[in-house]
This record gives structure tokens, C-alpha cells and sequence, in this order.
């Protein structure tokens, strides 16, 4: 998940996954899979860095990294 903010300074998270296509008009306006359309501050090349970190750190380690060891649950 990744946290934007809508124009009355609302934050909130969505799935970067759910994105279709992002738009500026002149407001930045999040158009989702699901048909819904979201608008925020944040610029689409601000938009485009958070989907790119939030990607690094899903794939960082690999399909098969394991978060925990058996003894440690």
C-alpha cells in the first residue's frame, strides 16, 4: 500500500496494484482498476516514487525470503 493525500489533507492508503492510470487535469486523479477515480495533491511523478519504492520493498528479498523462522512465531 501506498499513502496519498486527498486535497483536503486527508491521508489514506491504496493498492498501487488497483491503479490503471494516473491523469493531470490540472488536479492528479488516480483512476482505478475497480472504475473508481481518486484525487490528490501529490504530483504523478511523486505518485510514480512511492508505487517504485513500495515495489523494492515488496520484492526485495525474493518470493521465498521467509519473514520468520518456525521459533520465532
Amino acid at each position: 500500500m501506498i499513502y496519498v493525500t486527498r486535497l483536503n489533507g486527508e491521508v489514506f492508503a491504496i493498492n498501487p496494484d488497483l491503479i490503471e492510470f494516473i491523469d493531470s487535469t490540472p488536479d492528479t486523479v488516480i483512476s482505478m482498476t475497480t472504475g473508481k477515480k481518486i484525487v490528490v495533491s501529490e504530483s504523478i511523478d511523486e505518485i510514480i516514487v512511492k508505487i517504485i519504492k513500495y515495489k523494492r520493498k515488496i520484492y526485495e528479498f525474493g518470493p521465498y525470503k521467509p519473514y520468520f523462522r518456525r521459533n520465532e512465531v
